[in-house]
């Protein structure tokens, strides 16, 4: 029986293709490839990955439309690949349902990590647990019902709409997550144009946050997309 997690591969260049093909196959991932689109949303449905990778921009069914199927009908994670300069189509990727992208050129050590990580929150949300009344990761410890948030044992005292943005953040933590998303979680759709509402609080966040960590980002910028959470201390995103 091949337990090994099963990875998709979607993009027109085959020389791209190839390299990763065998650079997931080389640390243990069961992989296939599709040119496009199509092929794509084709090969998950016969083989069901537990991750999908993506290119953008691809004939017949580009990479924005492959990621609004499949969310359609599964919550696979989903990695968007994306050229530079292709912010506006990366953030509306992320908008309709993708996990996180990598940017066009990269590191198979960088994508391996996106990789692991996404595979990580996947595993976590599967598990049929109920619903945790305490967030505990890196140097962050949160209490839902009493409200009450910690840093490296310190407490801190958040507003009520900064103590909903940092629960969602860390419920998401180590995904990218876009501006529009997060001002429809905590405001409402009526919000999801409003930046300003996000710079402001996401600004306060940070100085209640980071206080007792000098020189620590845990609300790391994409620039142009939106923010990625990253808990512990010392930590870099991936």
């Amino acid at each position: 029986m091949n337990d090994r997690p099963r990875i998709l591969v979607v993009d027109d260049e085959p020389q791209l293709t190839r390299v990763l093909r065998t650079g997931l196959t080389s640390r243990g991932y069961d992989v296939r490839a599709a040119a496009d689109g199509l092929s794509g949303f084709e090969t998950f449905s016969d083989w069901h990955p537990d991750l999908v990778i993506t290119d953008l921009a691809m004939p017949n069914v580009d990479g924005l439309e492959l990621c609004r199927r499949l969310r359609a009908i599964s919550q696979v994670p989903i990695i968007v690949l994306s050229a530079k300069g292709e912010e506006r189509t990366k953030v509306e990727a992320l908008d309709l349902g993708a996990d996180d992208f990598v940017t066009k050129p990269f590191g198979i050590d960088e994508l391996l990590a996106r990789v692991r990580a996404s595979l990580r929150r996947s595993s976590a949300q599967t598990k049929t647990e109920p619903a945790p009344t305490i967030l505990d990761s890196g140097d962050f410890h949160i209490d839902l019902e009493s409200r009450k948030v910690t840093v490296r044992s310190s407490e801190v005292h958040l507003t009520p709409k900064e103590f909903d943005l940092l629960v969602y953040f860390m419920k998401h933590a180590g995904k990218v997550l876009t501006h529009r998303t997060l001002l429809a979680a905590i405001w409402g759709g009526d919000y999801v144009e409003q930046d300003q509402y996000l710079r402001v609080f996401v600004g306060n966040l940070r100085k209640k946050l980071e206080k007792e960590v000098s020189g620590q980002n845990y609300i790391v910028t994409e620039p142009w997309v939106g923010y990625r959470f990253v808990p512990e201390s010392g930590a870099t995103p991936s």
